[in-house]
């Protein structure tokens, strides 16, 4: 299972709870993208971003998310949940992530997000600031040849 997580900076565990079971005996796809949110939100946790924010009123705004199921998960289970950002542009980047079961060693869900930088004060789309990008350049250790 390490492997599958090697290439991703930000990893958390979630226990599957008995509750994101459907009436097909799986947990429902809707569980899925909250799995991905809470590490997207990690994620922007390490970058400090909430601080940022308040500081210059820029941050994130997701754009669109999709998931590719893999494996259905059912209760008991305990998911690690990876992301990691492969590609920045000007005003945007893509976070990907996997969903790997404990149960089963293998990757339930792939996930990709488009996140928009957004200037919450003036209401509009903005470039990433350097600071920003720089705090994910470090976050990813791309300065080290990662």
């Amino acid at each position: 299972m390490e492997n599958l997580l090697r290439d991703f900076p930000v990893v958390i565990k979630i226990p599957v709870a008995w509750g994101e079971m459907d009436a097909f005996q799986h947990v429902n796809n809707v569980a899925y993208f909250r799995y991905f949110e809470s590490a997207r939100i990690a994620y922007f946790e390490r970058l400090d971003l909430i601080t940022f924010m308040d500081q210059t009123g820029i941050g994130p705004i997701l754009a669109s998310t999709q998931c590719r199921f893999k494996i259905p998960l059912t209760y008991p289970d305990t998911v690690s949940v990876s992301v990691r950002v492969p590609q920045i542009e000007a005003d945007r980047f893509v976070m990907k992530g996997i969903i790997v079961s404990h149960n089963h060693q293998k990757t339930a869900a792939e996930c990709e997000g488009l996140i928009v930088t957004y200037n919450y004060r003036e209401q509009k789309k903005t470039a990433i600031p350097p600071e920003l990008k720089q705090r994910i350049v470090d976050l990813e250790g791309w300065a080290r040849g990662k």
